[in-house]
């Protein structure tokens, strides 16, 4: 089994909210990430405090939403991994 990368991780996270129409709730975010709640709370919170994700709260209840630099991270990293791809690297 091949270990994720760090890059990867967040690219996972942040894809998992923006596949759930940009609102999902922390503890199914949790258990999609596949990670231990302790290593989710350190990415969840570096996230949070580099404005890729904002949580919003409403009568619903607390859900995590993706900012425009979160998008912009994704959008940069498929760049990233389909120049990798074409240059096999």
């Amino acid at each position: 089994m091949v270990k994720r990368s760090r890059l990867e991780i967040i690219k996972d996270i942040l894809t998992i909210v923006k596949n759930h129409n940009n609102l999902l709730k922390p503890t199914p975010l949790l258990r999609q990430s596949n990670i231990s709640s302790h290593r989710f709370k350190e990415y969840f919170n570096e996230l949070l405090n580099g404005n890729f994700i904002k949580e919003i709260s409403n009568k619903d209840g607390n859900f995590i939403s993706l900012t425009e630099k979160g998008f912009k991270f994704l959008d940069k990293y498929e760049i990233i991994i389909s120049f990798i791809d074409e240059f096999e690297l």
